[in-house]
């Protein structure tokens, strides 16, 4: 039986560390949802709802150092990290069912953590669902969002609405929301009154600057050497407005995988979940499917 209000677990991944996520229980195909760098949980709006209403065992997480999850103490942002931390995870969702083949499902940041994942735990998933990311992204993408994140990480924002303008004019295809209730999910209020992304500012040090892992293109060589391994069911969903992932990118990645499947998603950028989220849930669910 699903439920449309899930249960918030914490998952533990350390020592007084853990990941935060929402969970909904069901008897189809498990589904982890990762969300993009500097996004929380609640960023996919209304797919893990369908998807649980579907009957999918879904779990809808927070990325260390993001949303409700630890920050972390020693700033170990790294990809390893993530990956360890996305192996507690699995383990979590099959220590009930150890025969149990998890989809992942992760845009940008989380999708980099599901390659590295399905390569370190083949056996445990059964798909692996890239949003918005492949193994080698435009650069001109990647530095834009890292200096939209940098903009204001330190200084914060005097209101949602300010923030709200902050993000129409990065996103200036999608109409700026009237209610501002759900981006308030994005944000954490500072004791000085000021508004605050809902990440640990630590985490863009290793996202930013020439010894950075994500700068390095070492790392994305990794990936793509992780890319030409995977054998299981893929899908890349681009968003066709996309500066992160253009044509050349998908190119280069149906080479790495030539049995992925590939939607591309007409009147959406990098946030393809919030730009036309029953398209994208529709594709997902239709995947998950095969």
């Amino acid at each position: 039986m699903t439920h449309s209000a899930p249960e918030t677990i914490r998952i533990a991944t350390g020592s007084n560390q853990f990941i935060v996520a929402d969970h909904w229980p069901g008897d189809a195909t498990p589904v982890i949802l990762a969300h993009g760098g500097g996004q929380t949980r609640h960023s996919w709006g209304g797919t893990a709802v369908t998807l649980a209403a579907r009957g999918h065992r879904v779990a809808s997480i927070d990325l260390r150092g993001h949303g409700d999850s630890t920050w972390a103490p020693d700033g170990d942002y790294s990809m390893g990290a993530y990956c360890n931390d996305a192996l507690r995870i699995a383990e979590w969702f099959r220590r009930d069912n150890l025969t149990a083949h998890i989809a992942w499902v992760g845009a940008s940041l989380g999708g980099m953590t599901g390659l590295h994942v399905v390569d370190a735990a083949p056996s445990w998933f059964s798909s692996l669902t890239l949003v918005d990311i492949t193994p080698r992204p435009a650069a001109k993408g990647v530095s834009r969002i890292l200096e939209f994140m940098a903009a204001k990480a330190d200084e914060g924002f005097v209101d949602l609405e300010e923030a709200a303008d902050a993000i129409a004019e990065y996103q200036p295809h999608r109409p700026r929301p009237k209610d501002l209730s759900g981006l308030a999910k994005n944000l954490r209020l500072s004791e000085d009154g000021r508004w605050r992304w809902h990440w640990d500012p630590a985490f863009l040090s290793v996202r930013s600057g020439a010894s950075s892992e994500h700068a390095r293109d070492r790392h994305h060589e990794e990936l793509v050497t992780i890319a030409r391994r995977i054998t299981m069911p893929t899908m890349l969903v681009r968003g066709r407005l996309s500066d992160l992932v253009t044509q050349d990118e998908v190119d280069e990645f149906l080479k790495m995988v030539p049995h992925a499947r590939y939607v591309d998603v007409k009147d959406a950028a990098h946030m393809i979940a919030g730009d036309k989220n029953d398209v994208f849930t529709d594709a997902v669910a239709a995947f998950l499917q095969v």
